[in-house]
């Protein structure tokens, strides 16, 4: 789901909101939390910060619960990790677009949880 591409509000630190949407996904949700900290003004910088700590969490209970699975676990976590790796790929560039991209369920619940920031 993707709402209208709107050129994102400038940052309260004064870098591009595009590269910072960028850096919440590359270091997965310890970049999230930084610049849900740091970002006190953008919208689009706090969303994307909220989608990547909350679809890096998802990622590492799925982990976490399919390891002790044995076997069927295991090979599901083996299909996970290429799923994950195509992921965040994806939410890097759509964030350095500048579009709000928001996964099913999680985008709602980050765009929620962003605004309360």
């Amino acid at each position: 789901m993707q709402s209208p591409s709107l050129s994102p509000e400038p940052s309260s630190t004064g870098i591009d909101p595009k590269i910072l949407g960028l850096l919440c996904y590359f270091g997965m949700f310890i970049t999230g939390i930084l610049f849900l900290v740091l970002e006190k003004k953008s919208r689009f910088v706090k969303f994307h910060a909220m989608q990547s700590i909350i679809i890096s969490v998802v990622f590492i209970v799925l982990n976490i619960v399919l390891g002790f699975i044995p076997f069927i676990g295991w090979i599901l976590g083996i299909f996970l990790a290429p799923v994950a790796f195509v992921l965040w790929i994806v939410l890097m560039l759509l964030a350095l677009q500048g579009k709000w991209f928001k996964l099913p369920i999680i985008g709602d619940y980050a765009q929620e949880q962003a605004n309360r920031f």
